[in-house]
């Protein structure tokens, strides 16, 4: 048995992977509230006594955790949580070998999963002229920007972490420099991520509202202050044509553009032959203002290499497990590497 774990700074996923049937078909899953615990070792620990019956029979082999942050010397700090996470305690707690247990970036998880992706868990934007070798970008907006690319070495894809969320925020034209000038007075670095994230639409919003460029409607203003999250309920006035509001419109606009940029750029930055994939939990909610025109115009809005973007395959990844199977094959590797 494999125990898989996806680890995000709003929620965290578990399962039990069985070789037969396969990463597709856990044995068991659950999903908790990140915020809710301490630690990622009290989340594993009532997972693993609510499972003590399975693991009875069918004892742990390979453990394997896809964790929202960077990991150095096999020490993953959560990027949106007050936790360490540990591969050597993840081990010592499983009583596992720690060859058995692998720490992967939670975008390295979600590219893990890309050549195992089947075409009901895609929706394609462009489809381009794909590489069967060629590099593949991931990016995924969610609580956070994440990044990851995968490159062919010879015999299968093999899937490399990423920062990129985090570099420097690129305005495209005049508005989007305003709002770069308006967050610059509260942030002392810019990052694609404070626009193109979760945290992105609402900085976006209170960028137009605050600026005068849209106006909020009063009883906009009353349900966002109701909201304990504001995303949803800005994109679900921006989309919602019977009760929409321009500012969300204008908000959700301005997002998708950032977005196809900023996965134009990793296309360029890789020249991704293989293609991009835009993952993450906000794509597949947005998907009508991603089929628009917005997203690739700004995608392919890159001068001279416009020929080589409109060559690039672009998919959104509609399966909302991706990552947890990308870490479920990362955990079947383990077993077959030792």
């Amino acid at each position: 048995m494999i125990l898989a774990a996806d680890i995000g700074g709003t929620k965290t996923s578990l399962a039990l992977i069985a070789a037969n049937p396969g990463p597709r078909q856990p044995r068991r899953e659950k999903r908790f509230a990140s915020g809710r615990y301490d630690s990622l070792g009290a989340i594993v620990a009532a997972f693993v006594a609510e499972n003590a019956d399975l693991l009875a029979s069918d004892r742990l082999q390979a453990a394997a955790f896809g964790v929202a942050g960077p990991i150095t010397n096999d020490v993953a700090r959560i990027t949106n949580l007050p936790w360490v996470v540990s591969r050597a305690d993840l081990a010592a707690a499983l009583d596992l070998p720690a060859a058995r247990v692998a720490l992967l970036n939670d975008l390295e998880a979600t590219a893990t999963a890309v050549p195992h992706l089947l075409p009901a868990d895609l929706n394609t934007l462009n489809a381009g002229q794909p590489h069967a070798t060629g590099p593949i970008g991931v990016i995924a907006p969610g609580t956070g920007l994440g990044q990851a690319y995968l490159t062919w070495d010879g015999s299968h894809y093999r899937a490399h972490p990423s920062e990129g969320g985090h570099t420097d925020f690129a305005p495209a034209n005049e508005t989007q420099l305003a709002l770069l000038n308006y967050l610059y007075r509260q942030y002392e670095h810019v990052s694609t991520e404070r626009v193109c994230s979760g945290m992105g639409l609402p900085n976006i919003y209170t960028f137009f509202r605050d600026t005068g460029l849209a106006i909020e409607p009063p009883w906009l203003a009353e349900a966002l202050a109701a909201a304990s999250d504001p995303t949803p309920v800005i994109v679900g006035h921006a989309l919602d044509d019977e009760q929409s509001a321009e500012i969300c419109r204008l908000t959700l606009d301005m997002f998708v553009a950032i977005l196809g940029a900023e996965a134009g750029n990793l296309a360029v930055t890789l020249l991704a032959s293989g293609g991009i994939y835009v993952g993450g939990g906000i794509p597949p909610r947005i998907l009508p203002a991603l089929d628009g025109p917005t997203f690739m115009n700004a995608f392919r809005n890159k001068g001279r290499f416009r020929d080589l973007m409109e060559r690039t395959p672009v998919h959104v990844i509609l399966n909302s497990n991706a990552a947890l199977l990308g870490v479920a094959y990362a955990g079947m590797g383990l077993l077959e590497n030792t």
